[in-house]
C-alpha cells in the first residue's frame, strides 16, 4: 500500500471492522528470553508499532481509526518465548490482530529470533483479558 492510500484509509475508514466504543490500545509483548539491551527492546518495538499501525489500516481500518483519534496508547509487556506463542495463538482464535517482529541477526540476537509481538490495537478489555497478567517491561 502506498502513502497516499494509508492516508486516506486513516482520514475515510472503511467500516469493514466493527469495535466497541470503549478505549482502545495497542499492547507489546517483549519476549524476555532473548536479554536484549534496552536499545534493541526500543528498535523492536518501534517495528512493531509501525507494522501493527499498517496492518490495521489495511485491515482494520476503524479500529485504527479510534486508536489514532484517542492518542494511540500503547504498553510494552515482556513474556518468555513460549507464553508469547501461547498468546499469540489465543489472540487469533479471539480475533484480535497480530503481528511477530522477527530480528535480522546483524547486532546482538541471531537471525529469525523472535523479538514482539504486537496485540492490536484492540478494545481494551479485550487486551486485558488476554494479557493482563503479564509484567510491565
Amino acid at each position: 500500500m502506498g502513502l497516499r492510500s494509508f492516508i486516506h484509509r486513516l482520514t475515510a475508514p472503511s467500516m469493514r471492522d466493527i469495535i466497541d466504543d470503549g478505549p482502545v490500545k495497542l499492547v507489546l509483548v517483549i519476549n524476555n528470553d532473548l536479554k536484549m539491551g534496552k536499545g534493541k527492546i526500543a528498535a523492536q518495538a518501534g517495528h512493531a508499532s509501525v507494522s501493527a499501525t499498517l496492518r490495521a489500516g489495511e485491515h482494520r481500518p476503524s479500529s485504527l481509526d479510534l486508536w489514532l483519534k484517542s492518542g494511540q496508547k500503547k504498553i510494552c509487556l515482556k513474556s518468555s518465548y513460549d507464553e508469547l506463542i501461547e498468546l499469540e495463538s489465543k489472540a487469533k482464535a479471539d480475533g484480535i490482530q497480530t503481528v511477530r517482529i522477527t530480528d535480522a541477526g546483524k547486532t546482538q540476537i541471531p537471525s529469525g529470533s523472535l523479538t514482539v509481538i504486537a496485540f492490536g490495537p484492540d478494545n481494551e478489555d479485550k487486551l486485558q483479558s488476554l494479557t493482563g497478567h503479564l509484567k510491565l517491561l
